[in-house]
């Protein structure tokens, strides 16, 4: 009877046990999935609040273009002190819709800077607003100098559509300088350097002392050749014997003879190959 109860006892427990295993196991996995699920409903949030962003602008340049049309319409029938304060009107609202776009467009551009989730299609579509900010702005010049030839006065159009050129320059600039700053980095990720030669040139070179290759700060840099790890993927030594130096993982290359007994490096995975180091070091004979 004792032995009965005492067999009960241990499944009991083993039971519990595999219970509370598993109920450990269920609520870690519901963290991970919760977590995950938080990082995607913020990535979610952010492209819709970037997308709304979009909208916003592209429904100011739909007005924009609405009131641009009535003012061409009255101008070409101006009659009387009311289509003269009609035009007015209109051309005060687009001065101001113009400006509100120019402001949204530059924070669009600040939030897309700094966002993980933005595209390089979203990035392209506010280089795209930006152009168009730009020509409307002039389009709108040229249509208040037609008003001009009419005596037909804006008050606070002309100083405000200058300022509005002059920030379109500006942001113009900063998109400018922003791709080309993102372009620079793009190449100094890409960028790596390699040489190859005997023990001795190694040595006149500050690159291998006492049979150890140096940090990279200590190399003589005019003596490698720079290349771009995407386009650079083959490099033929010419040399019957070759050994690698610098720490590149195994797996990541072929250092092969050809027909007539010269090696060639073949690197099969670039981006894996240059994590360790960009710089190769090749001791040949």
């Amino acid at each position: 009877m004792k032995r009965i109860i005492l067999i009960a006892a241990t499944a009991a427990l083993t039971l519990a046990s595999c219970e509370f295993s598993s109920n450990n196991q269920s609520v870690a996995s519901q963290a991970r999935e919760d977590s995950l699920q938080n990082v995607i409903d913020q990535q979610q949030n952010d492209m819709n609040e970037l997308m709304g962003t979009f909208a916003e602008i592209n429904e100011g340049f739909n007005q924009i273009n609405e009131a641009e049309g009535r003012v061409n319409t009255l101008n070409q029938n101006v009659e009387g002190n009311s289509a003269e304060a009609n035009i007015v009107e209109n051309m005060r609202f687009i001065e101001e819709t113009l400006e509100a776009n120019r402001q949204k467009i530059e924070e669009l551009q600040k939030k897309i800077n700094e966002s993980t989730s933005a595209t390089a299609k979203m990035k392209a579509m506010v280089d795209q607003l930006t152009e168009q900010l730009a020509a409307k702005t002039q389009e709108i010049e040229n249509l208040r100098s037609q008003l001009a030839e009419r005596d037909i006065r804006i008050e606070k159009l002309d100083s405000t559509m200058n300022d509005l050129k002059q920030e379109n320059v500006k942001v113009k600039a900063e998109s400018e300088s922003n791709a080309q700053i993102a372009k620079n980095q793009d190449t100094q990720l890409n960028t790596a350097y390699y040489m190859y030669g005997t023990s001795k040139e190694l040595k006149e070179h500050n690159i291998l002392v006492s049979g150890e290759v140096l940090q990279s700060n200590n190399f003589d840099k005019d003596y490698f050749t720079k290349i771009d790890i995407r386009n650079t993927t083959v490099i033929p030594l010419h040399e019957k014997s070759a050994k690698i130096l610098t720490s590149h993982p195994a797996n990541t290359y072929t250092l092969l003879k050809d027909s007539k007994g010269e090696y060639t490096l073949r690197i099969t995975d670039p981006h894996k190959f240059w994590s360790v180091s960009k710089y190769l070091v090749i001791k040949v004979k």
